[in-house]
């Protein structure tokens, strides 16, 4: 148990001390890195005279500690600081030995741990060894001087950022901040008109349009304040290599572990991933240092047998692009570019090795192609593997783990002798009766297999249809993460996606443009952008649930709610754990640096520590879990590493432990991204956006307008999934107080902007509505108000302008966004509020079927494919409605005279805007060859039809007029 006026060093495990003054003594005055003085002076003595934690001078801090006064009242402050953490901390651990045996298993007789009193044990038989083994082994000492030379170019690198901040220019900033300041006050003085002024003769009408208003103007406060700080970053390459490979000597990057994970080939084409993987494999970087994961969460024997197949070819390919630095390195849009491939490529055997290498690529895709064929019709007895075996996937929901390695460790080389990367084939079990959750507990089982077989310190998950489009990508995430400066508090570097195969009108918003490049900035120059799921490189303690190294871990039950927990006993167990786990490392810690200790007292420590109910039951991974720099321990056999690997993806693993609640990806919703980049910003972490000049990453997979609904039906499901979970941003998180303000208004709009459809959809009816009728929701409009109405068309365009200028997106990005806003509203949105309370609520899960007709265009054909879909009927309702309510408009016109045409022209403008917005939709519906699914069009006249008759007999909005006014106009008429 930690004492409460004790505190142990990180680097030996004895007590701090105090300093001459009394009081606990503090080396560093930057991190607070608990660290004793002996230490310091060792470290001082053998020319290490910085912080170990953030490269802090120590000579340095000790002159601002010895001549500045202000110091040293920060250090007495922080002293106390200690105490009293220390004295809560001790406080809660008294009152956890009541709820938890364990404590009383970990203390001898006099009250001291257990573990130190072994530790100290082995300290000094390991002593006597290397008394005994010094005076053989003597060292040569160098000289101070010639050590201080060697030293000081490194230093010299060491100063040099590997990053930096590039701000938007003053002047723009300033601006852009001063026109969403004016379009605020214009806005609060537009409503203030907008409620003093109904319209009586259409109080229904007018009183539905302000309540729209009032949350569209809401949805834009959310939207527009967490972009008040935009910022660019511009990262150093060469600097990396300068510092961590030096001519020499080994690499000393980063180990990174990539994921990739598919469930269905029949829907994920075998190529696509196969050129994922090859992409991955052939990346630049030191090959010891790249593993690349393939969870196969359908357990089919075509991608196992596609991943042999490209085990294979990637000993041709991946020595292929070292050699003449290929980009992209995936084969397949490598080969299909249209651009002069000689450009840059001065080796005169170029041209005859890239003949050879396509030549082998369209073979290799040849066999692919055949395993694709084969594997349409699956064989009554099941799949056989060459041995005669059956394969052990046969039943996708009921099988054992599956995990194969291909390259790396089975010594496999490429076909000029040099070292492969890593690839692993990995299948969950799964059986029925568990829950799997899909890709979240996919993600999950390969972050433990992960940390069993390589355990890198850094993970970069992408989807099967994802590759890697600069091969520097991951060089780009190291500039952030290895950073001693920034990296420290930094959970996961975030990409921007982008995409291949859609035209250059981008019709449907499938780029996403105005998201990745205006609000994702927005955010970076915040907390940090959002996860969105795919090319993200993660810290992988960050994902253990650990708090930043430069903040002390939060209770959980302290973090989840605003209000305090009812269960004390549940806050108390919190804080023990948190203090085991800090005893547990420096235990471990002690323990490796030790050569003869038992492992046998190794694991029974990790077992008393109660790790188990966090962690799961596996030594192994646990160990794993405290090792922040990553890699595996020297002494572990190859094969005892895959039976425990075969153990932690094992179905019931997570049962009974924090998985998909404070650690991995989160469970809860279908955008598990979302919820899981929330957690960590709620712990303290933040996040960077890295925007290469070369994309990192590239989407090869075309979406035309039904899958493209369905894509953002399922977005939208997630938002309303975590707006009902405890996780919700309105609530969640603000015990800690780390999760910047601004930060939770940008993920409260990522959970609320489905309820937008709500609205929106009234919004988009109410022109068709006032055409039908005669009727207007805004009064004649006088001085006051025109200038009002055009102040606020004018503020909208300005910032729009202006956040063209410091962003770079083009007007018809901003546009596309702004029509598939109002097209995914109306339909998606709309369908997924619905769906989401069904489902949260009530426990029905629908399904909006998708049947999908044939298009014949060669170029961008599947952007034109027509799929029937329940989606589709919102907003061909609404146009319909819309168009004739014009006609019922101007006919209304051409009957009343010319003092009608003037009201008409309002109405018309509200009409056609909602057409106009709805128009890529229409284009798309109609297809080229206008193929429109006859379902659609009668169902969408049905509804417009009922709706005019419904309106035309029950007319709500409308004043109702007496016979007696009737008559009395009547009368007051000169026949």
């Amino acid at each position: 148990m930690v004492e409460s006026d004790v505190h142990f060093c990180n680097s030996c495990g004895e007590q701090v001390g105090v300093d001459a003054n009394g009081e606990v003594f503090v080396a560093c005055h930057v991190c607070y890195y608990t660290i004793c003085k002996a230490c310091v002076d060792y470290d001082i003595s053998e020319d290490r005279k910085f912080c170990l934690r953030c490269c802090t001078p120590y000579e340095e801090d000790r002159a601002k500690a010895n001549g500045d006064t202000k110091v040293s009242e920060n250090r007495s402050t922080m002293a106390s600081q200690i105490s009293n953490s220390q004295e809560v901390g001790s406080l809660h651990a008294r009152n956890a030995l009541n709820v938890s045996a364990a404590s009383r298993e970990l203390n001898d007789e006099s009250g001291n741990p257990i573990w130190k009193n072994r530790v100290e044990n082995w300290k000094e038989k390991d002593k006597k060894n290397k008394k005994e083994e010094g005076a053989k082994n003597e060292v040569p000492i160098i000289p101070p001087g010639q050590k201080m030379e060697e030293i000081q170019p490194s230093e010299a690198d060491a100063a040099e950022p590997l990053s930096v901040i590039v701000p938007i220019s003053k002047t723009k900033l300033s601006q852009y901040r001063f026109v969403i300041i004016t379009r605020l006050i214009i806005l609060a003085l537009f409503f203030h008109y907008r409620i003093t002024h109904p319209v009586d003769n259409a109080f229904g009408m007018w009183l539905t349009s302000i309540i729209c208003e009032i949350w569209f103007a809401f949805s834009w406060v959310l939207d527009q304040f967490p972009k008040w700080y935009p910022i660019n970053r511009e990262t150093f390459i060469d600097r990396l290599s300068a510092r961590f490979e030096r001519e020499g000597e080994p690499s000393q990057l980063a180990a990174v572990d990539f994921f990739v994970s598919t469930v269905d080939p029949m829907k994920e084409p075998p190529l696509i991933t196969a050129n994922t993987v090859l992409s991955i494999l052939a990346v630049d970087y030191p090959v010891d240092q790249v593993s690349c994961y393939v969870s196969d969460d359908g357990a089919a024997m075509l991608t196992f047998e596609s991943l042999v197949e490209t085990a294979d070819f990637a000993r041709k390919w991946i020595p292929f692009c070292r050699k003449f630095s290929i980009e992209p390195r995936a084969p397949e849009f490598y080969f299909s570019q249209k651009i002069d491939y000689l450009k840059d490529k001065v080796q005169p055997s170029f041209v005859k090795e890239r003949r050879a290498m396509k030549r082998e690529y369209e073979e290799f895709k040849v066999r692919i192609n055949a395993l694709v064929a084969k594997a349409q019709k699956t064989p009554d007895e099941g799949w056989t593997m060459q041995d005669g075996s059956p394969w052990p996937g046969n039943n996708p929901r009921d099988h054992p783990g599956m995990i194969q390695v291909f390259l790396g460790h089975s010594g496999a080389h490429d076909m000029e002798g040099n070292e492969l990367p890593r690839l692993v084939y990995v299948s969950r079990e799964k059986r029925p009766g568990y829950q799997h959750h899909k890709k979240a507990g996919a993600e999950n089982a390969l972050v433990r297999v992960s940390a069993v077989l390589t355990n890198a310190p850094y993970i970069l998950n992408l989807d099967c249809d994802h590759y890697v489009n600069n091969s520097k990508a991951v060089r780009e995430a190291m500039c952030f993460m290895m950073d001693p400066q920034v990296g420290r508090d930094v959970c996961y570097v975030q990409f921007p996606q982008r995409f291949d195969g859609i035209d250059r009108s981008d019709r449907y918003a499938n780029r996403n443009t105005v998201f990745f490049d205006v609000n994702m900035k927005g955010l970076d120059g915040i907390q940090g952008p959002v996860y969105v799921g795919t090319g993200c490189v993660f810290n992988r303690q960050a994902l253990y649930g650990y708090s930043p190294p430069s903040m002390p871990n939060l209770p959980r039950s302290s973090s989840c709610c605003c209000c305090p927990s009812k269960k004390a006993s549940k806050d108390v167990s919190e804080l023990y754990k948190d203090a085991k786990r800090e005893e547990l490392d420096a235990a471990i810690f002690n323990l490796r640096e030790i050569d003869n200790y038992d492992e046998y007292e190794r694991s029974m420590l990790i077992s008393q520590m109660s790790f188990e109910k966090t962690f799961g039951l596996s030594t192994v991974f646990i160990e794993s879990t405290l090792m922040e720099n990553g890699g595996v321990p020297e002494s572990a056999n190859p094969s005892m590493l895959i039976k425990e690997a075969i153990h932690v993806i094992s179905c019931a693993y997570e049962e009974k432990t924090e998985w998909g609640k404070e650690i991995g990806w989160i469970y809860g919703s279908v955008t598990e991204d979302i919820l899981t980049g929330f957690k960590m910003q709620c712990r303290g972490w933040r996040s960077i956006y890295c925007m290469p000049l070369r994309p990192a990453f590239k989407g090869s997979a075309p979406i035309n307008l039904s899958d493209r609904l369905h894509q953002v039906l399922r977005w939208a499901l997630g938002s309303v999934e975590i707006f009902l979970s405890r996780h919700c941003p309105l609530w969640y998180g603000f015990a800690g107080g780390r999760l910047k303000w601004l930060q939770r208004l940008a993920y409260i709009n990522t959970i609320v902007y489905p309820f937008t459809s709500l609205p929106l959809v009234a919004y988009c009816s109410l022109p068709a509505i006032c055409l039908l009728t005669g009727k207007f929701i805004i009064p004649t409009l006088s001085n006051l108000a025109s200038a009002l109405f055009l102040g606020l068309f004018i503020s909208i365009i300005v910032t729009s302008v202006l956040e063209m200028r410091w962003s770079g997106v083009t007007v018809e990005d901003l546009w596309r966004n702004e029509q598939f806003w109002v097209i995914g509203g109306v339909s998606a949105h709309l369908f997924a509020v619905f769906q989401g309370f069904l489902k949260m609520l009530a426990g029905v899960d629908t399904n909006f079927t998708v049947t999908a007709k044939a298009a014949d265009d060669a170029e961008f054909g599947e952007l034109y494919i027509i799929k029937w879909t329940t989606l589709l009927i919102p907003p061909t309702t609404l146009i319909i409605v819309n168009m004739v309510g014009v006609v019922a408009g101007f006919s209304d016109a051409l009957n009343g005279g010319y003092e009608s045409w003037g009201p008409l022209i309002g109405k018309v403008f509200f009409a056609f805007w909602v057409v106009f917005h709805l128009y890529p939709f229409l284009k798309g519906l109609m297809g080229r060859q206008n193929r429109t699914p006859t379902i659609v069009v009668v169902w969408s006249v049905l509804l417009a039809s009922v709706f005019s008759l419904v309106w035309v007999k029950i007319n709500p909005f409308v004043t109702r007029v007496d016979s007696a006014t009737i008559a009395q106009t009547c009368i007051s008429i000169d026949c």
